[in-house]
């Protein structure tokens, strides 16, 4: 991530979901549903520490380089949410455990893709999951949604750069069937899109529904525990 990308809140040049494995080389267990949100800036909070909850080498993987905690509070307070659109995935205490950044941006400003697509504009994605959430599947969904929000805005190219060596972000990027040209230790990958449809902006719109759904749920949940916590007698947990 260079440091224009921090002063601009660009979702970086890395689209990485950090080592820690897909769960490919272990038993298939029953995985949970996994809901994914669209974010707003009201996010930004939880943004920043799940940002800041990454170790070092996470972070190389995510941005490209080891971030300070300075940087990355840069980051996310730079994200346009008028421009860009941020997914994240969140657990039962509302903590993000993953987050993906789609960023869009004029076809001229990333001239290995430009050529491939006649639309005016191309997106850019970045990811990243909690080490807990690791192997659930959380990366793959996160790039499903902006791949459908890719195709349900006009944008036939979605872009990734990330380290050869991050093979979790290979993997779902050989999976979704992307191109991919490695040069110099780094890699690009990038996806034709289909033009959207009905059953796209449906999936969409259900999609983002339910986790809707999901997060209202969870808050009431915390608001209605944390209330009852606070009764005479009732021990805190």
């Amino acid at each position: 991530m260079t440091a224009t990308d921090v002063k601009t809140g660009r979702a970086g040049s890395q689209a990485a979901v950090t080592a820690g494995g897909s769960g490919s080389g272990h038993a298939k267990t029953a995985r949970p549903i996994i809901f994914v949100k669209e974010l707003s800036r009201r996010a930004r909070k939880r943004l920043l520490r799940h940002f800041l909850a990454l170790s070092s080498g996470d972070r190389l993987l995510r941005f490209g380089s080891v971030l300070s905690d300075d940087l990355v509070s840069r980051y996310v307070e730079n994200i346009d949410f008028s421009r860009d659109t941020v997914f994240g995935v969140y657990d039962r205490k509302l903590r993000l455990l993953g987050v993906g950044h789609l960023a869009f941006a004029p076809r001229e400003a990333l001239p290995s893709v430009s050529a491939s697509t006649t639309k005016e504009r191309v997106a850019e994605f970045g990811v990243s999951v909690a080490a807990s959430a690791r192997g659930l599947g959380v990366g793959s969904r996160l790039f499903e949604r902006a791949a459908i929000r890719c195709r349900n805005v006009d944008i036939d190219t979605l872009y990734m750069h990330c380290l050869s060596s991050n093979k979790v972000m290979m993997h779902i990027a050989k999976k979704a069937g992307m191109a991919i040209h490695r040069d110099y230790g780094e890699a690009d990958a990038y996806l034709k899109l289909p033009p959207a449809n009905p059953a796209s902006v449906l999936q969409e719109a259900v999609q983002e529904q339910a986790a809707m759904l999901d997060y209202t749920f969870k808050a009431n949940l915390r608001a209605a525990l944390k209330w009852l916590s606070n009764l005479p007698g009732i021990k805190r947990d």
